[in-house]
């Protein structure tokens, strides 16, 4: 028996393993909140904006985790970004996602998440390259 190859396989397989397991749950990330949004904007067509603010502090109280009305508002933005983009990266977590749905050119969005795929930013990463302004100062 060779233990080296032994060990070296199992931290290998453990790795493959925690790459899946984290691609596998950032695209269920996504697809809860796409879904969670979709589900916010039809209920606001039915029931007003208000409902937001009511489903956040039911939600909190039958979950036990804290979903505010900002984190609620999020996910209603991501679905609307979702939808402009058509498909979404699951090289991207919900977090980038998040840095950018104050942005309304759509141009500017696809930019920065062609970026942070080619590039493999960090959000932090991400979030210094939107504050350096570098797609204004592409040509």
């Amino acid at each position: 028996m060779n233990y080296y190859d032994e060990i070296k396989n199992e931290l290998v397989n453990n790795e493959i393993y925690k790459r899946v397991k984290d691609y596998s749950k950032n695209r269920s990330d996504l697809e809860t909140y796409y879904n969670v949004g979709k589900l916010l904007s039809e209920a606001g067509k039915h029931y007003g904006e208000g409902i937001i603010k009511e489903y956040s502090k039911r939600l909190t109280v039958d979950l036990n985790i804290k979903y505010d009305v900002s984190s609620l508002n999020k996910m209603k933005k991501f679905y609307y970004l979702t939808e402009k983009m058509a498909t979404l990266s699951p090289k991207l977590s919900y977090s980038h996602y998040v840095e950018l749905l104050p942005y309304e050119n759509i141009d500017k969005v696809k930019y920065y998440i062609k970026i942070s795929e080619e590039q493999n930013l960090s959000v932090r990463e991400l979030r210094n390259k939107i504050k350096n302004k570098e797609y204004e100062r592409l040509d």
